[in-house]
């Protein structure tokens, strides 16, 4: 079983909250988009704006990955931006074992913010699909790491 650590270094007990999903099957691209919208918001904000995404109610601004992704008229200050709701699943599930961590520790998740948030990429799932006359394709699955580290205010 691997040990996996925190990429968030300055890591105090006393102050800081923690949570993590290792090897969650999501895309990337769409995990980053979402942990950099998210960063340096208070907890309660970060779920409810990912609520609204599961509920296709509210868009993620794609900032890196945006090429031929549509433009969505109700973000404000860039145009492209999508509904990932498969990842913001996953990542509202930790935001939630985020709070309960709060909670635990005795810290108020009202005013938690959200200091780090990271998505990194894990390890690949080697798959290949059978093709025309004998040959194959690859379709390979690259799993996510997806951190983040709250701060009492």
């Amino acid at each position: 079983m691997p040990q996996f650590k925190y990429s968030f270094k300055a890591f105090d007990p006393a102050i800081h909250v923690r949570a993590s999903g290792r090897e969650v099957d999501i895309s990337p691209k769409a995990a980053r988009e979402i942990c950099n919208t998210i960063r340096m918001m208070t907890l309660t904000k970060a779920i409810a704006l990912l609520e609204r995404v599961e509920e296709m109610k509210s868009p993620i601004p794609f900032r890196r990955h945006k090429l031929k992704v549509g433009h969505r008229s109700e973000l404000v200050g860039f145009p492209t931006g999508s509904y990932p709701v498969k990842p913001a699943k996953a990542i509202l599930s930790i935001l939630r074992n985020l709070q309960a961590n709060c909670e635990f520790k005795g810290l108020d998740p009202d005013r938690v913010r959200l200091i780090h948030s990271s998505a990194l990429a894990g390890r690949v799932l080697k798959d290949f699909v059978p093709r025309a006359h004998g040959s194959s394709s690859p379709n390979f699955h690259i799993l996510v790491h997806v951190e983040f580290v709250g701060r009492e205010l």
